[in-house]
């Protein structure tokens, strides 16, 4: 009886081994809140007197599992440093839709996209400086469907100072050395803390893309005038001006942001200018032993499209006629087609790589014996 006892408790005990063995579950985990991992990536962008915000959404919850049940996103503002809470929402970005990719079973497992949200926020006039050590202090707070929250986002700021305005009378004009610039300047005395340029930008309006094609600081200048020579024939341009805020404060990297830009003023670039006029042709008779030439020569056109040149010949009271049957590259020329007794008379144009040709240079004579 007591073997038996011994052997049952003995049983009774591996049995529950047995069972622990078999994955007898442990201390049960809480429900997830579905709290938002806090943003960490906010930036901030100021052009004129409003602010872009954006972010990355979070994709995951404070306990590491995939957030699926997301909620507004609160965009917080204030005009004072250490920012904990959003006292003041100026905002709010609905949840946008989350989407988990699965790889296919042949593919190794990829990392999705983050999805990315915005926002814009219109300064009003009450919250801008003069002061150019004045900021504006944001930060973004994701909710979930129960209106909780993890906190907020990293704080980043932007110039509080109130922005210039751009010119009023800003132009642009095509010649035939590039495109003219211009616009009246507006006064403004600098100081360490805070300078002002002008900035001109060139959009491509076949790409869509944008090249800063000057940079001048405001001075006392009353006109200015930049000429632009880096663009390409035969393309549209939109060519508009900004005014760039520049702040510099002791132990702080440089600051800056652009006002806003003047309207575009668009350039059709078809180039129907001529080449310069050639200068300094002479005609040289030779020929003595040997069969008679005219040789011409003339002073290079610096032009950077130039193709080359034509050459035009005519005798006393005769017309003028082209006598290359393809422009003449080098500044020079000869004439075998002469004849003993006759006087011929030479001009030359230039002409470029859309074929516009420039009027003709001053005539040359020369007799053949």
């Amino acid at each position: 009886m007591k073997l038996a006892g011994y052997l049952g408790c003995g049983v009774f005990v591996l049995m529950l081994a047995g069972l622990t063995a078999c994955g007898v579950p442990g201390i049960p985990k809480p429900p997830s809140l579905q709290l938002p991992q806090p943003v960490t990536d906010l930036r901030a962008l100021r052009k004129g007197d409003t602010v872009f915000l954006a972010w990355a959404v979070p994709d995951k919850t404070t306990d590491f599992q995939n957030a699926r049940r997301l909620g507004i996103t609160r965009v917080c503002r204030s005009t004072t440093t250490g920012m904990t809470t959003c006292a003041n929402a100026v905002g709010e970005v609905a949840a946008p839709a989350l989407t988990n990719t699965k790889a296919k079973p042949a593919e190794p497992r990829k990392a999705a996209p983050k999805v990315q949200a915005s926002y814009k926020d219109a300064l009003p006039v009450s919250l801008l400086s003069r002061e150019p050590s004045s900021q504006i202090f944001y930060a973004v707070s994701v909710l979930n469907q129960n209106g909780r929250t993890a906190g907020l986002s990293n704080v980043v700021s932007v110039p509080a100072i109130a922005a210039s305005a751009p010119p009023s009378d800003f132009e642009a004009q095509l010649t035939a050395d590039g495109v003219v610039l211009s616009w009246t300047g507006s006064p403004h005395v600098g100081s360490p803390q805070l300078r002002r340029l002008y900035r001109v930008y060139r959009r491509d309006a076949a790409t869509n893309t944008d090249a800063v094609v000057a940079e001048l600081p405001f001075g006392t200048l009353r006109t200015y005038l930049v000429l632009d020579h880096t663009f390409q024939w035969e393309r549209t341009y939109l060519y508009r001006a900004t005014v760039v805020n520049v702040i510099h404060l002791e132990g702080k990297p440089e600051a800056q942001f652009e006002g806003v830009d003047t309207a575009p003023v668009k350039i059709v670039a078809h180039d129907t200018f001529p080449p310069a006029v050639p200068s300094g042709l002479q005609a040289v008779f030779s020929g003595v032993g040997q069969r008679p030439f005219i040789d011409l020569i003339w002073a290079p056109d610096t032009d950077a499209d130039l193709a080359g040149y034509n050459v035009y010949r005519r005798e006393e009271n005769g017309e003028s006629r082209k006598v290359n049957a393809a422009p003449v590259k080098p500044s020079a020329y000869r004439d075998p087609n002469v004849v003993s007794g006759h006087t011929y008379f030479y001009s030359v144009t230039a002409v470029d790589a859309r074929g516009n040709e420039s009027a003709r240079s001053n005539e040359e004579s020369e007799r053949v014996p």
